[in-house]
């Protein structure tokens, strides 16, 4: 019989209390986020630094920063920005929302030539590339 069952039949509640490690980590906010360009084409790949709330053009995209978040207890780890990448001549956004470091796939660049995804966050403007 079922540990689940046993206890229902006993009158036992079956609740289980919430779990501490799957709360919320607290996040400090980064002054710049480092990106990762790539070009699909050709496999040329470059680096920037974008401040929040700032733009910057790679491989012919431009990149807005509206906020960039990193876990307080690991600044390195996993960080996660808010993004809007557009087509310079046209307007056209090609994505606006979060990226996520460790889950580039999950929230992505849909792009047939590029593709933009988070590395991490920079607590102070000009910290290590």
């Amino acid at each position: 019989m079922p540990l689940a069952f046993g206890l229902l039949a006993l009158g036992l509640s079956t609740t289980v209390a919430p779990n501490p490690l799957f709360a919320q980590e607290p996040a400090e906010r980064g002054v710049a986020a480092i990106l990762r360009g790539l070009d699909k084409v050709n496999g040329h790949h470059a680096d920037i630094e974008v401040q929040v709330g700032g733009s910057a053009e790679i491989y012919g995209l431009i990149v807005t920063l509206a906020e960039c978040r990193y876990p307080v207890a690991n600044p390195t780890g996993d960080a996660y920005a808010y993004l809007t990448i557009r087509d310079p001549l046209s307007g056209e956004v090609f994505f606006d929302g979060w990226m996520i470091a460790s889950s580039p796939a999950l929230s992505a660049l849909d792009h047939a030539r590029y593709d933009v995804w988070v590395i991490r966050c920079n607590s102070s403007a000009g910290e290590g590339s």
